[in-house]
């Protein structure tokens, strides 16, 4: 390899040592991407890659409109309707209350992406639901934490969207491929946080705390058109992509079209509302745009200090070197930093383009890459989730992960195995 290319995986090592000690994400990319950029003699090339991604229409169009759809449908408080519709019949459950509460919590999150948004929501409600009836509130807390996979099925996602550009197909088709992989990891986790909770007898013994009675909004009466809103968008890209083509449109179609819908049902003010869902636009591509954008100019240093073509050529030796690299990174990324997504977006940037060269689909790779970054995330004592849901239920984020380690394990050794 190059000198340039040997200090590019010196910049890797500082990068991910900055990541850990929680360095702002965007500035620490952009400066080791300007910097290799620099080194390699190509300095433009850094600036053109941020022009360039800054404008992307598939991603921005995407990942803006279903964070404006998630800001409105709260505003109007028809998510509070769906997870209240969701959690009623769970009450007399006993031990099956625990995996019933982790699918309400896989559905939900379908709807709000934000795996904290979604704990913060769901936990809310759920969480005083599981310790009344037994189950302490650290199972309680765990069973939430491991339904915050649920994302996968969401056609907004940054990661779907970013890799299914590469290929030429959008988010609820990159999803409709790769459902296989979903289904078995949602099993996965719900069988696995059961069998734990089992074990340690999670569901015998569950004691209140102060304050209990008063987390969360309450929703006294189930509007079923409100509870139907978040939904929306799903059910029209679901259908226009199966069976249904006049319905065939893209994520910020069906997100309007929803945010029509409930600004219709819940009778919310639309000057109000629509400013809100400008807001949740704006608030997308400050906080997830804006790090596919650091993460494509780190990987355009990478690619100019020459260490990518040179991983390029390793890979093509072995498919299973490029399997497991796309695995065990963002995974391990994932739990040391508390978010897979900057590894994530870095590998699929630099590496997955090239997946064909070394035997591998580009949506294969770029999918395992981006659930072990989730599946990494519930493994993690200082993810943003985590801590929101050890905060509902007042108790040490360590315990919780504990609890949902095993689902995440075998869940990367699925992967590693059969994907």
């Amino acid at each position: 390899m190059s000198v340039t290319a040997w200090i590019a995986v010196l910049a890797i090592f500082v990068t991910i040592a900055a990541l850990i000690k929680k360095c702002e994400v965007r500035v620490t990319l952009l400066t080791a991407g300007i910097f290799l950029c620099l080194i390699s003699m190509h300095p433009m090339s850094a600036f053109d890659q941020f022009a360039k991604m800054m404008t992307s229409t598939t991603l921005v169009q995407a990942i803006t409109a279903a964070m404006g759809f998630a800001f409105l449908v709260s505003y109007c408080k028809a998510d509070l309707h769906l997870v209240t519709l969701l959690t009623k019949p769970l009450k007399a459950l006993g031990i099956f209350l625990i995996p019933a509460c982790t699918i309400v919590t896989l559905v939900i999150n379908t709807a709000i992406p934000s795996a904290a948004g979604c704990a913060a929501a769901v936990g809310a409600t759920l969480i005083p639901v599981m310790i009344r009836s037994g189950i302490k509130p650290v199972g309680a807390g765990a069973a939430i934490l491991a339904g915050t996979i649920g994302s996968f099925l969401n056609p907004g996602s940054p990661h779907q969207n970013m890799v299914g550009q590469y290929v030429g197909i959008s988010g609820m088709e990159f999803i409709i491929q790769n459902m296989p992989t979903y289904m078995t990891l949602w099993a996965i986790s719900v069988v696995c946080i059961t069998l734990v909770e089992f074990v340690l007898k999670d569901h015998k013994g569950g004691e209140g705390f102060e304050g209990m009675d008063n987390l969360g909004e309450k929703v006294e009466r189930v509007n079923i058109l409100y509870a139907l809103a978040p939904l929306v968008p799903l059910v029209l890209l679901v259908l226009g992509n199966t069976c249904v083509p006049i319905l065939k449109m893209g994520v910020a179609q069906a997100m309007v079209i929803g945010a029509i819908y409930t600004i219709i049902v819940t009778r919310t003010n639309p000057a109000k509302a629509t400013t809100e869902f400008w807001n949740g636009c704006g608030k997308g591509f400050a906080s997830i745009v804006s790090i596919i954008v650091a993460a494509s100019v780190f990987a355009m240093g990478l690619r100019e200090s020459g260490l990518i073509a040179a991983l390029i050529e390793v890979l093509k030796g072995s498919a299973d070197y490029a399997r497991w690299g796309g695995v065990i990174g963002p995974y391990l990324m994932g739990i040391l930093v508390g978010s897979g997504d900057a590894a994530t977006m870095a590998f699929n940037e630099a590496v997955t383009p090239h997946a064909p060269e070394f035997g591998l689909g580009i949506v294969q790779l770029g999918n395992l890459a981006y659930v072990s970054g989730a599946l990494g995330r519930t493994m993690s004592p200082i993810a943003g989730v985590v801590i929101v849901i050890a905060g509902i239920c007042r108790v040490e984020p360590l315990a919780m992960v504990k609890r949902t380690a095993l689902g995440s394990i075998v869940g990367i050794v699925t992967l590693l195995l059969f994907f």
